[in-house]
């Protein structure tokens, strides 16, 4: 089911220097077309240059009594607002001054992360969506998602 995506938003932006790590939120990405974000561990080709997951699959998470917060599951950019998964792959999304194209619904997890061992599940394999950027550009908390 679509939600009304006249209030999403994105709440954090989040990067890491390695890959398998906690992301830590800062106050702005750059996203390069068909590369991902600048200084992300996750940009380069291939189809998964950003990751992106719903700030409501962490409120779950937080339900289950976990400490977790934007960047705990290794996710680009936090967003409110928008039923992620029930965007087929080939959407566009346009964040802020970007566009993105829906490219994976999940992933296989090889190895159990630390959210998985402290929760006994993780939302990032089954909810997490990740995608390509079309057009680069900023990204800050606050800005706009519109699903095209």
């Amino acid at each position: 089911m679509m939600r009304d995506t006249t209030s999403a938003k994105v709440i954090a932006v989040n990067i890491s220097a390695q890959k398998g790590e906690k992301k830590t939120p800062v106050d702005e990405v750059r996203l390069l077309e068909d590369h991902g974000i600048v200084n992300d561990a996750h940009a380069g080709n291939g189809h998964r240059q950003v990751s992106l997951l719903a700030d409501e699959s962490i409120d779950k998470m937080r339900r289950l009594g976990l400490d977790v917060d934007s960047g705990s599951f290794a996710e680009n950019l936090t967003i409110q607002g928008v039923a992620l998964t029930d965007l087929p792959v080939g959407r566009q999304i346009q964040i802020g001054e970007t566009l993105i194209e829906i490219t994976q619904i999940g992933k296989e997890c090889h190895n159990r992360c630390a959210i998985y061992y402290q929760a006994g599940d993780c939302v990032m394999p089954k909810e997490g969506v990740f995608g390509k950027v079309i057009k680069g550009g900023i990204i800050r908390p606050g800005d706009s998602v519109e699903v095209l």
